[in-house]
């Protein structure tokens, strides 16, 4: 960014493309993001965003809201679950401006290995039972975007590895 003769900046054809960059590049904000991406529904409760991120729920909180207000994510409420103690009825979730936003910044190329990361963690027992909770529909568009073809790896022959 320049700045004008005033001192005031100057707003340029670079100015969203770095705001958003800084929106994303937040080490919150991103590991958020990045879990999300990794989550098998890509709706996440706030218990498991705070165990996969290793944040506080204070942080998490922050964060959320700043990304909420940036239009790339969403709160999702998923109602029979509101009266219910064990099982979240809150859920974050990307906004069909957030999945436009990621595919422009070549974030959704890393669907796969964002999976494999989340695969690969090991789970307390109460985030098994947030993960295996019921969870509301994503909006259609923000679920077609976020589909990727994972390996059949029992079609993969064990005779040819090595």
């Amino acid at each position: 960014m320049s700045e004008s003769h005033s001192g005031t900046t100057d707003a340029g054809p670079f100015a969203e493309q770095q705001r958003i960059f800084k929106l994303l590049s937040q080490d919150t904000r991103h590991l958020i993001i990045q879990e999300l991406l990794g989550h098998p529904a890509h709706l996440m409760s706030l218990a498991e965003l705070e165990y996969m991120t290793g944040k506080s729920q204070a942080a998490i909180k922050d964060q959320l809201e700043t990304l909420i207000e940036a239009g790339i994510l969403a709160q999702y409420t998923y109602e029979p679950s509101k009266e219910k103690r064990d099982l979240p009825s809150q859920f974050y979730s990307f906004t069909e401006r957030g999945v436009e936003i990621l595919y422009d910044y070549k974030y959704l190329r890393g669907l796969p290995v964002a999976r494999a990361l989340y695969e690969s963690t090991r789970k307390t027992e109460k985030i098994e039972r947030h993960e295996s909770a019921p969870r509301p529909e994503l909006p259609a568009a923000v679920a077609k975007a976020l589909e990727f073809d994972e390996p059949d790896l029992d079609a993969i022959d064990s005779s040819t590895i090595g």
